[in-house]
């Protein structure tokens, strides 16, 4: 039987699919390898918003940053460029990913946020434009979810964001986020190569990437040497900006990862 989405991306770019194989997306989004009659490979998959997920790729390619080349997009379906992922993260490959990571934190933008928002499945990101970090970090991030979260973390959460002040900045730069950086999407090449897939772009402290890619697992020094080190306070500050997906974790998730989001507090006082 034909998969709906190749179908879709083969009436999208005009092209007839010879093959379709499915491939990890994670559990927000399906993703599918079509070989087409032409004989090119492509990549396809649908999420909660293909065309805005082909301009944040598309943002992260103008940066020099690399990132799978869009080749379509409509509502429903976005069409990638295949790009290899037979490699893996050894100390050689963070060390490009730290470079790609330079490059697209180049990006610079004049607020915080994004001109649209977007989604986890079915968690919503309030990408508003703001002109203060800690007023975007609080509003569009640490009590977004207020409404739905328990009220003892709500309470927890409204007294770290009246503290802000004490952990990170209040106008830093606005730098070009990927907003989802773990590594799971990161395609590693058995060239050595790193791209960046699955973003969730927006304007805001790059500190936010690098403590998503703390969450889960610490990258090795080689990373570090080529990104640069931390300076004082990047513990607190990793905190800060970890309870985000923490958030959004237990949201999506359950109440396995309320363990992460007390701990995270814990660590801030709160």
């Amino acid at each position: 039987m034909t998969h709906p989405l190749a179908t879709a991306a083969g009436l999208l770019i005009g092209e007839t699919v010879r093959s379709v194989s499915t491939i990890h997306g994670g559990s927000l989004s399906e993703v599918v390898r079509l070989h087409l009659q032409s004989g090119q490979r492509v990549i396809a998959k649908n999420g909660p918003d293909p065309l805005a997920e082909g301009t944040m790729l598309a943002a992260i390619a103008a940066t020099g940053a690399r990132a799978p080349h869009v080749l379509a997009a409509d509502e429903t379906v976005l069409v990638l460029e295949n790009v290899p992922e037979d490699g893996s993260l050894g100390a050689e490959t963070w060390r490009t990913l730290a470079g790609e990571l330079k490059r697209l934190h180049t990006g610079r933008g004049d607020r915080f946020g994004w001109d649209i928002s977007y989604a986890f499945g079915a968690l919503s990101i309030n990408n508003s434009w703001q002109d203060d970090w800690h007023r975007f970090w609080a509003e569009n991030r640490l009590l977004s979810e207020r409404v739905v979260l328990p009220a003892d973390l709500v309470g927890r959460l409204e007294n770290l964001s009246d503290r802000l002040g004490d952990f990170i900045p209040q106008t830093p730069t606005p730098h070009l986020l990927h907003g989802d950086l773990w590594t799971g999407n990161v395609l590693a090449g058995q060239d050595g190569s790193v791209a960046l897939i699955d973003p969730a772009c927006y304007f805001g402290d790059p500190e936010v990437d690098l403590a998503m890619l703390c969450l889960f697992g610490s990258p090795p020094p080689e990373f570090w040497e080529a990104y640069g080190q931390r300076d004082a306070g990047w513990p607190e500050r990793r905190a800060v900006y970890q309870l985000w997906p923490a958030i959004v974790h237990l949201r999506l998730f359950g109440s396995s990862y309320a363990g992460l989001c007390d701990r995270l507090l814990k660590t801030l006082r709160g």
